[in-house]
């Protein structure tokens, strides 16, 4: 999947090299990070767009029989599980899991390079879902909260959150070198976390389901926009690395 990327990627850098190189060599590649960034603000926008369904009575009766039927399953037990996933996927959790990831990575890589991209698709998701949930502006349900929250509903945060820093971590170990049953597993722990985070937020009361889908949408187009961005980046470096190379010979 990498070398597909980073292949796609050289022959956009190719056209429009093609086309203006001879202006500026380096506008290739800010070009490519402009389209790239143009689909994502588009995709946001449709995404907006999509939102002014959610004051619709077909919607509302969707969000209405979905939480009735998950909540129908409050037990002690579950509750107390749930609860916990949903801290998985909260400010604490992520802050254990990326701890963990640092010191797997300086162990195995030697490089601090995943640490910062790990910690900037989460920042960036989460400023994001600040930003949407104030221009949407969406109330809670109504329904019994189990854990306490201050923020509006619409898109979930933990949702966006969740696709957006295990999404991007199960990237990472689609591209490591990893032997095939601790690659299946940890994407599968993963997927497992992306979707169990999502239904806890339904199940404890706090979020329509209309605002988990909202956020895995939300946080999808961020992992893949921060994805294409730092192979532009590692493009960008190999090409300088390659200068210095062909300036020293």
């Amino acid at each position: 999947m990498r070398k597909k990327i980073i292949q796609i990627l050289l022959e956009i850098r190719k056209l429009l090299r093609d086309k203006f190189h001879q202006y500026n060599e380096h506008l290739p590649f800010i070009l490519t990070l402009f389209i790239v960034l143009i689909l994502v603000v588009l995709g946001i926008n449709i995404f907006i767009s999509l939102t002014e369904t959610l004051h619709s009575d077909a919607l509302a009766k969707y969000d209405c029989k979905i939480t009735e039927f998950v909540i129908s399953y409050r037990t002690p037990p579950l509750n107390k599980f749930l609860q916990f996933i949903t801290e998985v996927g909260d400010f604490y959790g992520y802050l254990v899991i990326a701890i963990v990831s640092t010191i797997i990575f300086y162990l195995k890589f030697k490089n601090w390079r995943y640490v910062v991209e790990i910690f900037f698709v989460l920042i960036v998701s989460g400023l994001s879902n600040v930003a949407l949930k104030n221009v949407i502006n969406r109330a809670r349900p109504s329904a019994e909260h189990l854990v306490s929250v201050e923020t509006l509903s619409y898109p979930s945060g933990h949702a966006m959150s969740a696709i957006a820093f295990y999404g991007f971590l199960i990237y990472l170990v689609y591209t490591f070198k990893l032997k095939s049953w601790i690659k299946i597993g940890l994407i599968f722990l993963f997927t497992f976390l992306i979707l169990a985070i999502g239904i806890s937020r339904i199940y404890l009361g706090v979020h329509f389901p209309s605002d988990v889908v909202g956020g895995y949408i939300a946080g999808f187009i961020w992992v893949i926009f921060c994805i294409v961005l730092f192979h532009i980046i590692d493009l960008l470096r190999k090409r300088r690395k390659n200068r210095k190379v062909k300036d020293t010979d």
